[in-house]
């Protein structure tokens, strides 16, 4: 029979919580989010313990079940649990604890360099008053030595530690009155540390599965855990000793090392959630209720998104010509062909067709921009109907939007086009006639593959997408003096390998530097609106038109 769960609330020193981390005896359950705390909170938190201010209760629960657990807290390795002892795991305080024991607890010869995942762990506290204003704390982000007047956060809990920087101390002042002075306030900072109170709420009893829905609970407020994370807590234990959010890791880096760039994690959860049956992908209530739903399906539907994707990532790239994840112009449409390939028993070549027609359509048309849990709910219902061959994809009303204004890759009108220009322009050339490696640069710097021609401010039109081009240039060459000596040389195969007029060149060297983007930018939009209109979508009324940053 199961005890029921019962909280007794207490007070215990700092240095005792600790104590018991650094023993194995209190620990993180794998279920609870990773370490995610920014530098400048950890400072907060020191800052505020000095001042006496309580830093918030911790909830623990205590068990004989053994629980997978973290081996590592606050980058510190701990010891396994004690065999057959009642063991502790830490509900809420994970953020604070890392912090509190990864500092406090660092040893002398951990790793230091300017490197975040090393410095943000060394914390000082400067002595000297001069040294610090509002948060009295300090990160040192470096592989050198702190100044001396820099009392290291780890050395306050170890007597021997604290006696061998208060000899530093004594080493390097300039007078007595100085080293005495610097030594009482570390002493002093210490005792604040050492003789700190946390108020700690412990529960013991009851199921892994009241812990946990007592986790999801309490992270309902305040810096909440996303929505895969959740369900991955409410479902912990259901899919082997690995989480949903281990699972879905995987099948991200397995995507990414793929060459084709890394899928958002919240793409991979609703995909999940869909496979699984669920069609509320978007809704960000009643978690809970959510994965008692669809735990019974979750081993089969995490299987089934790696393949699917595969398949996914696969039609994109020969089908459709998307080579990056990134310039996907809207993650939902990720899902949905997920949802496609999943309920379909057979794929027919005319489905394919129509689905790459549904692509372009949906991408021009921002058919999915600001979509509500209403609309997405009823777009997976329409593509499993179809998948079925029960019915249609209804978008071919749709029109597309005008050639954007402005180059802002976050905009699913300008992803939409960079697609386009990459299929139109698929061999362009640097000066020297070498090809360039587009996707190469794509994958690595992004917007700032495609360089601006005129760079001048306050040219009208300057943020045009036609005011770009992908080329590489000698030092102290420009993209605007390289197009002109093109022209000048006849190199009309460079020029048209990016979609550059000389007619257009004709403005550049005449200093015409808006009429050079306006004669270029109606020549793209020609060209892209033969492409749009090719496929059976209707164009744009307005030639050229505002790029709506999306959100889906």
């Amino acid at each position: 029979m199961v005890k029921d769960i019962s909280v007794v609330p207490e007070v215990h020193f700092l240095e005792q919580v600790l104590e018991r981390i650094a023993q194995g005896e209190l620990r993180v359950p794998k279920f609870q989010r990773p370490f995610l705390w920014r530098p400048e909170q950890m400072l907060q938190l020191f800052d505020s313990m000095e001042r006496g201010y309580p830093m918030g209760s911790l909830l623990i629960w205590e068990t004989t079940m053994p629980l997978e657990s973290l081996d590592t807290i606050g980058g510190r390795r701990i010891p396994p649990a004690p065999e057959g002892a009642k063991v502790a795991y830490v509900l809420d305080g994970h953020q604070r604890l890392s912090t509190l024991f990864g500092v406090l607890h660092r040893s002398a010869d951990a790793p230091r360099s300017a490197r975040q995942e090393d410095w943000m762990w060394w914390v000082y506290r400067p002595l000297v008053r001069s040294e610090h204003d509002g948060v009295r704390y300090r990160h040192w982000k470096s592989g050198e030595p702190a100044p001396s007047h820099f009392l290291p956060m780890r050395s306050v809990l170890g007597t021997l530690d604290f006696l061998e920087y208060a000899r530093t101390l004594s080493d390097v002042s300039h007078s007595r009155e100085e080293a005495d002075r610097l030594t009482k306030e570390s002493e002093r900072i210490a005792k604040r540390v050492k003789n700190y109170k946390v108020s700690v709420v412990r529960m013991e009893g009851g199921t892994l599965q009241q812990a946990i829905e007592v986790f999801s609970r309490i992270n309902s407020s305040g810096q909440k855990m996303r929505p895969d994370q959740m369900v991955s807590a409410l479902t912990y234990g259901t899919i082997g000793s690995e989480t949903l959010s281990d699972k879905m890791e995987e099948i991200k880096g397995r995507i990414a090392a793929s060459g084709f760039g890394e899928i958002p994690i919240m793409t991979i959860f609703q995909t999940v959630l869909a496979l699984s049956g669920e069609e509320d992908v978007q809704r960000d209530t009643s978690w809970e209720t959510m994965a008692r739903k669809v735990q019974g399906q979750l081993m089969t539907a995490v299987e089934d998104t790696d393949l699917i994707l595969q398949q996914v990532v696969e039609f994109l790239r020969q089908e459709v010509q998307v080579p990056l994840a990134r310039l996907v112009p809207y993650n939902i449409q990720i899902m949905l062909l997920a949802v496609f390939f999943h309920f379909s028993d057979k794929v027919e070549a005319e489905q394919r067709v129509k689905l790459r027609h549904w692509f372009w359509t949906t991408s021009l048309a921002g058919t999915f921009a600001g979509s509500t849990t209403t609309q997405v709910r009823n777009f997976i219902t329409e593509m499993k109907a179809f998948a079925r061959g029960e019915g249609g994809l209804s978008y071919s009303a749709e029109r597309a939007r005008s050639f954007p204004e402005r180059f802002d890759l976050r905009s699913a009108r300008v992803r939409a086009y960079l697609l386009w220009d990459l299929q139109t322009f698929p061999d362009r050339k640097n000066l020297d006639g070498g090809t360039a490696n587009v996707l190469e640069q794509l994958a690595t710097a992004h917007s700032e593959t495609y360089r601006h021609v005129i760079t001048q401010s306050g040219v009208p039109g300057a943020s045009s997408p036609a005011n770009r081009i992908v080329m590489t240039t000698p030092p102290g060459v420009s993209i605007r003096q390289a197009l002109i000596r093109l022209a000048e040389d006849g190199r009309t195969d460079i020029l048209d390998s990016h979609g550059v007029s000389l007619a257009s060149i004709e403005h550049l060297k005449s200093d015409e530097f808006t009429e050079f983007i306006l004669v270029r930018q109606q020549e793209l939009a020609a060209r892209e609106r033969q492409f749009i209109e090719s496929l059976g979508i209707k164009s744009a009324d307005k030639e050229v038109g505002e790029a709506d940053i999306d959100t889906e």
